[in-house]
């Protein structure tokens, strides 16, 4: 694109709200008004961040301890963010995101009990606080969330395998930092035909087009 930065948007939600699907329809729309896009995920997107991706995932031992989880996701992050996200946003391109920092933020933070502090601390200190243009943040009903999860039939990992407890906490804090933060967050109903959320999605970042 012509514009000197590029847009950076990230995608948030619950386990089974359907953030790659609709990390995949919007990179498809972006690119056929010519426009470059990198689609990247977290934990991930650069070699550094998915080898952490691998050690938080499919944790050695009894699995990491809070503090040493949210070390360990901030330290991806740095590296995904000085490596591929800063990079492709100078060249002018869009980036769409797979989750980042305000997941950190609803898991180790929230349901983690962290609390926000630390997390955005842990933030600033690795990637210089960089922000998404626009948060999508992919909300549903619990047990409709749940049941597309069991559908997919994927290998359950060691965060998506936590108590409903937990992940309702994580949902309240998404909710929460959504509320606080209006302006950055597009709240979207993700129960329903993928062609509709993401009609849903492009009309909520049609500002960012202009």
């Amino acid at each position: 694109m012509s514009a000197s930065r590029g847009r950076f948007i990230a995608f948030e939600g619950g386990e089974g709200a359907g953030k790659s699907t609709q990390a995949r329809l919007l990179a498809e729309a972006l690119r056929a008004r010519g426009l470059g896009v990198v689609v990247t995920r977290e934990p991930g997107g650069t070699p550094g961040a998915e080898a952490i991706r691998n050690l938080l995932l499919a944790p050695p031992g009894e699995g990491w301890p809070p503090q040493a989880e949210a070390l360990l996701f901030a330290a991806a992050r740095a590296d995904h963010v000085t490596h591929l996200i800063r990079p492709a946003l100078a060249r002018g391109d869009w980036v769409i995101c797979d989750r980042f920092v305000d997941s950190s933020r609803a898991y180790q933070g929230g349901a983690g009990g962290l609390g926000d502090a630390a997390i955005t601390a842990l933030h600033a200190f690795g990637s210089d606080g960089l922000r998404p243009d626009r948060v999508i943040l992919l909300e549903g009903d619990e047990a409709a969330l749940a049941e597309r999860l069991a559908a997919r039939g994927a290998e359950i990992d060691a965060i998506e395998g936590r108590p409903a407890e937990y992940h309702r906490a994580v949902a309240a804090a998404f909710r929460g930092l959504a509320e606080r933060d209006p302006a950055g967050f597009a709240r979207i109903e993700a129960i329903g035909a993928p062609t509709d959320v993401h009609a849903l999605i492009l009309a909520e970042i049609s500002d960012l087009l202009a």
